[in-house]
């Protein structure tokens, strides 16, 4: 007969009991021999002192309200998974790029934006709203806003454009809600544009450009603030918002919408503004603005536009694989083992390796952890409810799991980090994302390594087909083709102009009197006379320099890899004269600082931006809730920004070894070392990747130190055949070749500019064959004098006198 369970009556009378034992245990200090002499688990004994010790009792307490859906564990397990994979909406790129269009201090603004729309407004339709009207209304009142920026008067033409704005705005004045703005900004966008709006307002903008008054004056001010750059700012406004809600693609657009999306997408490539692409005419507003003619340009915008310009025409990374997959087709080449994007987006995350100081903390907290054993795990849920972050002590599980995955020590990061859970499983079996067991690349080899590894023989053959494929390349007239011939003439002075504004928006730089001033369009006339003014205009000023640093990273990688994929000599081309331009130590300074307070900052205030500080009812703001930021445990735009410069840093030292030697001169090795300290997929890969290549530099004694990196690198990075990356035996990597490896690679790019781009000194044997019969005879020839003369002996003698078989010549 099985045994009776006790009924809860008995249970109760037991549990009661307990506990008084428990307080007695606590109260005479016998709490390590109570466990043992109750025959109960310690954590029990620990978790009933615990709450005598807080409430004072030992019975249960009544629950504060409805449970709460998600625990606190849970709540802290979703922020550690998020980010693993976050996926972004088209819908949403537009409403996420729109608030760093606008710094805090331009707020004012947007009533004034208001108000010149609605006196225009009142002057044709007096008893209806905007959103009451219909589209032939819509179109007549657009109509006569465009007439109104050809007026002569520079102030009626700014309050017209001011007016222009609100309407690209979304007219949040009369809407409830975000997304009633939205769908206002994308109807009165393609409005705007069906009339021809961003047409006049390129023209505006060349003749701010070129209005020598203003640069002269903002040279002579001592100090430039907004006042001095309105009428830009209202202009590049308007045509941020156009160009980026035109370029997202909607399901519900019609087919007049898709139309005008295609067009406005050929037209910005193609040189129809002032005979140059739009990206031409932006990248002189930066090289004038860092030559110190044009201080007032507000530089931020400038290069927002420029970004946003260029992913329009030339696509993103999507487009480029797109791109690369169709190439490769009409080569008839193999297709691409796997996509790069997808592969590291099933990567898991490194622990970072421990530095000497990290393994003396973490012994200290783990003694602390033992004199902690006794307190339940739940209960410590408790102390870290209102902050889970604050605590630096990880759990003994996660540690092992992270060893055993990935064989490097812990180091928590917000993103990932859990101190006081297990990972928790947020989907069922059959839909959890599987991470690879082996190597996540497939192996690559380059046709140089087959050349070595092959017989002398066959070197000459594979040479030849390689001779053959260059020659049958097409020369096709795309977007990227014309922005580089757009930028050609000018490309080394674009390309410094950048990095001397993404060192000016460094962390690590100092203020400098020579540097140039790029907060032109943040800082008010009148600078702020409290301390939370102060605050906020701090706040505003770091996040300034965020979006510049993250706009210039993304221009630079973008048109390195579009390059790269239309002509491997304008890759070239650009990526020298950034190494010129001292890009690479750039980047290494960039990333010595401590990385992870980079990427944890919180500057920004989300109830003042676009479009929530114009349609909800602001809150006060206060010094307290400024210094405690947002609810982001993290900066997207910041991560964004570090992994672009890695990439960019990847892209101009690959295959390079003169250029991999000043990664190892400029120490790079522990920059990047701390860098892995940031528990992200995608950065980790690029920041192993770098070490990979100069690893064979570093000596014996750095592999020998480092070898939980090394099996980093073997486990995340692909490998190549003769892959000898952890060892100095490669042929390539002799000190006394490379001066000539970057001569010949220099007089290689600018025989190729000379042969296709200078038609002044086109060598005639390179131009094309015209290989058409009735284009040939079709040609005038001028003749000379002494030829029409003696015309009738050249026909008997060349023609009459010689039989000629015209169905053979034909053939």
């Amino acid at each position: 007969m099985s045994e009776q369970k006790p009924s809860h009556e008995v249970k109760g009378i037991v549990l009661r009991a307990l506990r008084q034992d428990c307080v007695k245990a606590q109260i005479c200090r016998k709490v390590p021999k109570c466990f043992c002499s109750l025959k109960v688990p310690k954590n029990t004994v620990a978790s009933i002192i615990l709450k005598w010790n807080k409430f004072g009792t030992t019975n249960n307490l009544p629950s504060a309200g409805r449970p709460a859906k998600l625990s606190n564990r849970g709540r802290r397990a979703f922020v550690r998974e998020v980010p693993k994979n976050p996926m972004i909406t088209l819908t949403d790129y537009a409403y996420i790029s729109s608030p760093e269009l606008y710094s805090y201090t331009e707020g004012p603004e947007f009533l004034l934006n208001r108000k010149c729309f609605e006196e225009e407004f009142r002057t044709h339709v007096s008893d209806k709203k905007w959103t009451e009207l219909d589209v032939a209304q819509h179109r007549a009142h657009a109509m006569r806003l465009l007439d109104g920026l050809e007026v002569i008067t520079r102030e009626k033409r700014l309050k017209v454009s001011r007016a222009i704005l609100y309407m690209v705005q979304g007219t949040f004045a009369e809407c409830s809600s975000e997304a009633e703005v939205q769908h206002w900004m994308r109807y009165n966008i393609f409005l705007l544009m069906d009339v021809g709006t961003f047409t006049a307002l390129v023209e505006l903008l060349n003749m701010e450009v070129d209005n020598s008054a203003a640069c002269s004056s903002a040279v002579r001010k001592p100090a430039i603030s907004l006042a001095d750059s309105t009428d830009l700012r209202v202009l590049l406004n308007i045509m941020y918002l156009m160009v980026v809600t035109i370029q997202q693609e909607d399901p519900a657009d019609s087919p007049e919408w898709r139309a005008t999306r295609e067009t406005f997408k050929t037209e910005l490539g193609f040189p129809l503004y002032n005979n140059e692409p739009i990206s031409v005419m932006l990248f002189g507003m930066v090289t004038k603005f860092c030559s110190g003619h044009a201080p007032h340009f507000p530089m931020k915008k400038v290069l927002m536009l420029l970004w946003k310009s260029i992913l329009f025409t030339l696509g993103g990374f999507e487009q480029l694989q797109n791109i690369k997959v169709r190439k490769r087709e009409e080569l008839r080449l193999p297709p691409l083992p796997e996509d790069s994007i997808r592969v590291i987006r099933s990567m898991r995350a490194a622990s970072p390796p421990a530095s000497a100081s990290d393994l003396i903390e973490q012994q200290q907290k783990r003694a602390r952890r033992e004199h902690k054993s006794l307190i339940k795990q739940d209960n410590l849920d408790a102390f870290n409810e209102k902050d889970p972050y604050k605590s630096d002590e990880p759990r003994e599980d996660e540690d092992d799991n992270d060893d055993n995955d990935n064989s490097m020590d812990a180091e928590p990061f917000p993103m990932e980090r859990d101190e006081v859970m297990p990972p928790l499983i947020l989907h069922p079996p059959s839909e959890r994302v599987n991470f690879p067991k082996g190597l996540p690349w497939a192996p690559k080899v380059r046709e140089k390594d087959i050349e070595h590894f092959l017989e002398s023989s066959r070197i000459q053959l594979v040479a030849m087909c390689l001779i053959l494929k260059t020659l049958f390349c097409m020369f096709c007239m795309c977007s990227t083709e014309l922005l580089y011939q757009g930028i050609l003439p000018s490309l080394p002075q674009y390309m410094i102009a950048l990095l001397k504004i993404l060192l000016a928006a460094a962390p690590t730089s100092k203020a400098k009197t020579d540097s140039i001033n790029i907060l032109a369009d943040v800082l008010p006339e009148e600078m702020p006379t409290t301390v939370l003014q102060s605050m906020k205009l701090g706040v505003d000023v770091n996040r300034h320099k965020e979006i510049i640093v993250k706009a210039i990273s993304a221009i630079l990688l973008l048109l390195l890899k579009h390059f790269k994929l239309n002509h491997v000599y304008q890759f070239e081309y650009m990526a020298q004269h950034l190494v010129f331009a001292n890009c690479i130590p750039l980047i290494l300074k960039f990333f010595n600082q401590n990385i992870i307070s980079y990427i944890t900052a919180k500057n920004s205030i989300s109830v003042l931006d676009f479009p929530y500080c114009v349609v909800h009812e602001l809150p006060e703001l206060t010094a307290e809730s400024l210094e405690a930021g947002d609810n982001n445990q993290f900066c997207w735009r910041n991560l964004f920004s570090c992994i672009n410069l890695l990439r960019i840093l990847n892209k101009l030292t690959k295959w390079k070894h003169s250029r991999t030697m000043m990664l190892v001169v400029f120490k790079s090795a522990p920059i990047l070392k701390r860098a892995l300290k940031v528990k992200q997929a995608m950065m980790q890969l690029y920041v192993l990747k770098l070490l990979k290549v100069q690893t064979k530099y570093l000596g014996r004694q750095w592999r020998k130190s480092n070898m939980k990196t090394m099996s980093a690198i073997y486990q995340k990075v692909r490998h190549r055949l003769n892959d000898d990356w952890a060892y100095g035996n490669d042929l390539d990597a002799r000190p006394w070749d490379f001066q000539a490896e970057e001569c010949a690679l220099r007089a290689n790019i600018e025989r190729f500019n000379s042969r296709r781009y200078d038609n002044n000194q086109r060598n005639p044997d390179f131009l094309p064959v015209d290989n058409c019969l009735q284009s040939v005879l079709g040609q005038r020839v001028d003749l000379p004098e002494d030829f029409q003369m003696n015309y009738d002996l050249w026909l008997e003698r060349e023609v009459f006198s010689k039989p000629i078989s015209w169905e053979e010549l034909l053939q």
